[in-house]
């Protein structure tokens, strides 16, 4: 898909249905809040959020806030643009929920570099089951960041899920092999190690992390930095410690699945779709008590995301690791209040 092409939501998903035309269709405010907040509660690069809503006339549009843009980290800005892609499958969900039928433009316009995209009812159309499913699994959905439990996933549930990512211009490759898994978790121990090495990056993803009892909205809370450490590590990959070697979980059962999420290219759009992709399948699996740890590291180096390429013999640009288990749910993080969200919809 092209810079400015439009694309409508959810692909597969409405084969066989008849939609009805819209000539205009100006959203309430509460409809607009709502969509906003179904949104915002997508995966973001260490909880920042980088993302705010400016409504123009019948459209909503996704802007990066790159104020909260990891600089030192991720100074192509990929992961924030991943991170708001996942906010823009959110955009398509919540419309789908009011019964519209998307349409959405991708980098509509190039003297706006922060507008990443535009969203406007396009046509109405019932509300399928899948679509209902992912919107009952986006309050409960989160990032996991403790021990998995014992059991497989169905073959089924993986194609899906495969089938999800192609759906989105993404593909999602299944990782099988013991030694491609262990030279992965080799290579996050690397990244990891480079990075707690640099103070520049060590202090700033130190800013993200919350201490107990902090009230902040974003950011990593401390909840998630503590984990019981019973059973055996597995075959997992290390967890991300968050600048505090020693709180990342030892525990729990060997993930199910480990897969990385590619793009065929590696330009703004392809991250958005890969931020589309990665939101999609995230809920799918969710809507089944799944639920992935996401693995960047290595990723947020070009050198280390050679290596992944090679290792994994990748065609495309890796642009997430995952591994997938079962798992009780816990608390989702906090997101920031609707009135940070929006932006000043006098400018652009």
């Amino acid at each position: 898909m092209r810079t400015g092409q439009v694309m409508t939501m959810l692909p597969t998903m409405h084969e066989g249905l008849r939609a009805a035309r819209l000539r205009t269709a100006v959203l309430a405010p509460g409809d607009v809040a709502a969509v906003i907040a179904l949104a915002a509660r997508a995966p973001s690069i260490h909880n920042t959020q980088p993302w705010q809503f400016r409504v123009r006339g019948d459209a909503i549009e996704l802007l990066a806030d790159y104020r909260r843009q990891l600089r030192r980290l991720d100074p192509a800005g990929r992961e924030l643009t991943i991170s708001c892609g996942a906010a823009l499958f959110g955009l398509r969900l919540g419309l789908r929920r009011l019964g519209y039928l998307p349409s959405v433009s991708l980098l509509p316009d190039l003297a706006q570099p922060e507008l990443l995209a535009r969203v406007r009812p396009d046509g109405r159309a019932t509300i399928t089951a899948e679509e209902a499913e992912l919107i009952s699994a986006v309050p409960h959905r989160h990032t996991h960041r403790g021990p998995f439990t014992p059991g497989e996933l169905p073959a089924r549930l993986v194609t899906a899920l495969q089938c999800d990512a192609a759906a989105e211009g993404s593909e999602l490759i299944a990782v099988d092999k013991a030694a491609q898994i262990g030279a992965l978790g080799r290579l996050v121990e690397l990244a990891a190690a480079e990075q707690r090495a640099d103070t520049e990056m060590a202090a700033e993803l130190g800013r993200w992390i919350r201490p107990a009892g902090s009230v902040a909205r974003d950011g990593i809370p401390a909840a998630a930095r503590t984990f019981a450490t019973t059973g055996t590590f597995g075959a997992r990959m290390p967890r991300r410690d968050f600048g505090a070697p020693g709180t990342e979980p030892a525990g729990g059962a060997p993930s199910a699945v480990t897969a990385v999420l590619t793009t065929p290219g590696d330009s703004a759009a392809d991250w958005l779709r890969a931020g589309l992709a990665l939101q999609r399948l995230l809920l799918h699996a969710a809507t089944r008590w799944v639920f992935a740890s996401l693995q960047s590291q290595p990723l947020e180096s070009p050198a280390r995301r050679s290596q992944v390429r090679t290792l994994l013999g990748l065609t495309g640009q890796p642009q997430m690791l995952l591994e997938l288990g079962r798992a009780n749910t816990a608390l989702a993080t906090p997101r920031r209040p609707h009135s940070e969200l929006r932006a000043n919809e006098e400018r652009g």
